[in-house]
């Protein structure tokens, strides 16, 4: 009854004009960049950063939030029509989708898409809204030692999720620890890895380094590709709605999607790709009609797209309840809290109720304007993906530089913007994930900070670190994280 009445509360903050207004843009700019290729809500999010560090922390994290939802609906229109997926979680939906289009269902196809993706983000929003306080009740028995198994359990899988192996990922992770540890130690005063740069004191500014790693890095690369790919729009041909039988075979896979979308999405080591994958295999394995897989069966649009914005509300689970991001939007939205020198984990619902229901209730209403916005627009959709790359790239580089500028204007943080930009382009062109290194620079401050409570606690006796159970637990699960996946390829690779 709690969760009920905060949940209302929360709505009566998430109506307010300003904060509809900024729900409107977030779900409007959020579906541009899912349909966008190589556009995805975290580059979208890392561009705002520097310019809304001034607005109201509600409205610019409801706006952060916004984006992230419309970003999963709006990678089914480029996946569908283009069979280019905007965002990775839409690689399923362009294999059943796009050949829909090309048989002259496109209209169902997105229908389908995005009434799934609604019933989806609205089951999914609600169970975020009533699970969330029971994990902040498990989270607040945690102590230090139990926080770093955490830690050490986002780094792991996070450096597991991302990229081809894990080894990838773990050094893009150190990379993101190193750029940590620059700065003033906190407990002792002393100046680390500055140089004698009186600007590298404070440290790495988190915004620089986003917008820098996912705007500079991801344009770059995009440049370097050049016209490689021959895109071809399908147009959608015939009536938008879905007939009777596309909704008898879609409601169930809808439901389904959901049912592996959210608790999949909340796990530290969740993520929208591997619902989306599942959800697939067991729409195919259900089905009666095997024979339109791949030939464009409307259960493998429906049943991975809501499992795709399951995953989203799932995502916000470790996010507002443990301070733990699983996904590349889910760091930069930390960095939007700690931006406004919050931080996501259980003290926030004590000390910030009204801003966390507040969030919460929005992603409800950010759900009814994303089903008004994805159908009847869908012509405005189409056009934008006919936008020349160029004038696309070359206007988020002008926005990224200006946004760094107006939120710190000096010389040395535009320095900073350029190298840390090349080092992104130079990780996506060696096939190195960016997102550990972001959520490594937001995290390693925070896990130095709980090893050396735990071991001040203990007075230097390092088996505190594993005196309680559940960070034994904790650690057995990182160590299945890393093994897990060399097991998979191993026994793979011998039957091939």
């Amino acid at each position: 009854m709690d969760s009920f009445n905060a949940l209302l509360s929360g709505l009566a903050i998430a109506s307010e004009p300003m904060n509809l207004l900024y729900a409107l843009i977030g779900v409007t700019l959020g579906t541009a960049v899912g349909v966008l290729p190589g556009i995805g809500p975290a580059l979208t999010v890392a561009l705002l950063l520097p310019v809304t560090f001034k607005l109201d922390p509600a409205g610019s994290l409801i706006m952060f939030a916004g984006i992230y939802y419309g970003g999963m609906y709006g990678g089914s229109t480029s996946s569908i029509l283009l069979n280019t997926p905007g965002e990775s979680s839409s690689m399923i939906t362009a294999l059943e989708g796009n050949r829909m289009a090309r048989a002259g269902r496109g209209g169902p196809a997105l229908a389908t898409a995005a009434i799934g993706s609604f019933v989806a983000g609205l089951i999914a929003t609600l169970l975020l809204a009533f699970l969330a306080p029971y994990v902040v009740d498990i989270a607040l028995t945690f102590g230090p030692a139990e926080y770093f198994a955490l830690m050490v359990l986002a780094f792991t899988t996070v450096s597991a999720a991302f990229g081809g192996s894990a080894l990838r990922g773990l050094t893009s992770l150190f990379i993101g620890l190193s750029l940590g540890l620059i700065g003033i130690d906190l407990q002792t005063g002393q100046a680390r890895l500055a140089f004698g740069i009186p600007d590298l004191l404070d440290g790495v500014e988190v915004t620089t380094a986003a917008v820098a790693m996912f705007a500079l890095g991801e344009t770059l690369y995009i440049a370097a590709l050049g016209s490689r790919v021959n895109e071809t729009i399908e147009p959608v041909r015939g009536s938008l709605w879905m007939t009777a039988q596309d909704w008898a075979r879609s409601w169930k896979s809808w439901l389904r999607g959901t049912a592996l979308g959210f608790p999949i999405g909340a796990l530290p080591a969740g993520g929208a790709e591997i619902p989306t994958f599942l959800s697939y295999s067991l729409e195919k394995a259900l089905s009666t009609k095997k024979e339109e897989f791949g030939h464009g069966a409307i259960e493998g649009v429906a049943g991975p797209e809501a499992a795709n914005n399951a995953s989203a509300a799932g995502t916000l689970v470790p996010l507002l309840t443990l301070g733990l991001p699983t996904s590349a939007t889910a760091a930069m939205m930390l960095a939007g809290f700690q931006q406004y020198g919050l931080n996501p984990g259980p003290l926030l619902f004590s000390s910030n109720p009204d801003l966390v229901w507040g969030l919460v209730a929005s992603l409800l209403i950010a759900n009814f304007m994303l089903l008004v916005l994805n159908l009847p627009l869908i012509g405005l959709w189409v056009r934008l993906l006919a936008v020349p790359r160029p004038w696309l790239y070359g206007g988020i580089l002008v926005f990224a530089t200006l946004g760094t500028l107006g939120a710190n204007p000096s010389q040395f943080e535009l320095g900073m913007l350029t190298v840390l930009g090349l080092l992104g382009f130079a990780m996506r062109y060696f096939d190195y994930p960016v997102a550990p290194v972001i959520i490594g620079l937001i995290l390693g401050p925070l896990a130095e900070q709980q090893l050396r409570r735990a071991l001040a606690i203990s007075q230097g006796d390092p088996s505190a670190l594993v005196s309680s159970t559940l960070a034994v637990v904790i650690y057995a699960i990182c160590a299945l994280a890393l093994i897990l996946p060399i097991l998979l390829r191993w026994s793979g690779g011998k039957k091939a």
